[in-house]
């Protein structure tokens, strides 16, 4: 059950990841909430699995560090990939 919490913490950082990275017109509201998400939940998940439960510090800290650690560039380089894609698509397309 404490899973949620990491979940909603990698959601918060995504929020604020989104929010903080320019370019916003480039993706959507929900892509860097939900890198966030997965990526603590992933994190969560392996180490559970790896016999770290709850009641230890380690999944809390993986479900802010590694929401941060992949968020940023990821939504960086979507960001970098699609504003190249567009000026490729006007200048083809010859609108500018």
């Amino acid at each position: 059950m404490e899973i949620l919490l990491g979940l909603i913490a990698g959601a918060a950082i995504g929020i604020g990841v989104h929010l903080h990275i320019g370019a916003r017109s480039t993706r959507g509201v929900v892509l860097a909430p939900m890198i966030g998400t997965v990526s603590a939940g992933a994190a969560w998940t392996a180490l559970t699995w790896a016999g770290l439960g709850a009641a230890t510090v380690w999944p809390w800290l993986a479900a802010v560090l590694v929401p941060l650690a992949v968020t940023y560039p990821v939504v960086i380089m979507l960001a970098r990939t699609r504003a190249a894609h567009d000026a490729n698509e006007r200048a083809r397309l010859g609108l500018g």
